[in-house]
C-alpha cells in the first residue's frame, strides 16, 4: 500500500463527505489518509473510519499553519468535500493552489475558483477538476461558456477547452464521464443510477487522489478512477438494488472491482 493522502473539507454540517472520500482513498490503498476538518466535528468524523487521521481546524492562524505543513508531507490533496463557507477558507485555498502538487479539487473548491476571475494565473498546482454540470456552468464562465451540453460532442467539446484554458486534467462528470487534459479524451461507460446519490462525487474525489498519490500520472488516474467508481456502483446496484445504494455501499465494492 502506498500513498499519504490529505483530504481537506468538511464543515458542522456536512462531516460525512470528507469522511467518505477519506475511506475511498484508504480502500483503492492509500497508506495513510489525513482528513481535515472543523475540530467541533472532527471525532464524530473519525469514529465512523477510526483508520483515518485526524487534523482538526479552527479559524486561526495557528491552524492554517498545520494544514499548510500537513499539504506538502502529503502525496496528493483531495480539497473541497463538504468544505463549505467560512471566513479563512478563501486564504487558505489561495495558499494551497498555489502549491506545486498533486490534487483533486471538487465541490466548494471549485465554487471557489468560479468567484474568481483570473485564477489560472496563480493556480500552480497540477491538478484534477472533478465538476458537476452545475460547477462545470460557475467554472465555464470564465471562458465565456454559460452552459453544458448534454449530449456527448458538446460535452467533450467543453470538457476540452476548459482543460486547455485552465491547463488541468477535466472531469466533467454526469452520464458518461468525460476526461480529457485537451489532447486525450476518455468517455467512460461504467457507472449507473447506483451512483445517483449524495456522496457518489466524494468517493471519486477519494479514489481518484488515492491513484494519484501511488504515482499515476493525473490523466491516467482519472480515467481508472471514474471506471472503477462506476464498476463499483454497478456491483452495490446489483447487490442491492439500484435505488437503495448508498455512497457507503459504493466505498464497500471497490475492493472487489479494483483488485
Amino acid at each position: 500500500m502506498f500513498g499519504r493522502i490529505l483530504i481537506v473539507g468538511g464543515n458542522t454540517e456536512m462531516i460525512g463527505a470528507p469522511v467518505m472520500a477519506g475511506t475511498a482513498a484508504l480502500r483503492m490503498g492509500s497508506g495513510l489518509v489525513q482528513v481535515a476538518m472543523p475540530k467541533a466535528v472532527l471525532a464524530a468524523g473519525l469514529s465512523v473510519t477510526p483508520e483515518l487521521i485526524g487534523l482538526g481546524l479552527d479559524e486561526s492562524a495557528g491552524s492554517t499553519r498545520k494544514l499548510m505543513e500537513a499539504a506538502e508531507k502529503a502525496d496528493c490533496l483531495a480539497i473541497g468535500p463538504g468544505l463549505g463557507q467560512s471566513a479563512s477558507i478563501g486564504k487558505r485555498l489561495s495558499a494551497i493552489f498555489r502549491m506545486d502538487m498533486p490534487m483533486v479539487v471538487d465541490a466548494d473548491a471549485l465554487n471557489y475558483l468560479a468567484s474568481l476571475k483570473s485564477w489560472p494565473k496563480y493556480f500552480a498546482a497540477r491538478a484534477v477538476l472533478t465538476p458537476h454540470p452545475g460547477e462545470m456552468k460557475r467554472l465555464g464562465k470564465l471562458i465565456g461558456r454559460d452552459s453544458v451540453p448534454e449530449d456527448d460532442a458538446g460535452r467533450i467539446a467543453l470538457a476540452a477547452e476548459a482543460a486547455r484554458a485552465f491547463g488541468q486534467v477535466m472531469v466533467l462528470k454526469g452520464h458518461r464521464t468525460v476526461v480529457t487534459d485537451s489532447k486525450r479524451v476518455y468517455v467512460n461507460r461504467t457507472g449507473d443510477s447506483s451512483l445517483s446519490k449524495a456522496g457518489a462525487g466524494d468517493v471519486l474525489s477519494g479514489m481518484l487522489a488515492s491513484l494519484i498519490g501511488q504515482g499515476m500520472e493525473n490523466f491516467d488516474a482519472a480515467c481508472a478512477a471514474v471506471h472503477l467508481h462506476g464498476l463499483a456502483g454497478e456491483a452495490a446496484g446489483k447487490r442491492l438494488g439500484r435505488r437503495s445504494v448508498l455512497a457507503r455501499d459504493v466505498i464497500d465494492e471497490i475492493g472487489r472491482v479494483a483488485n
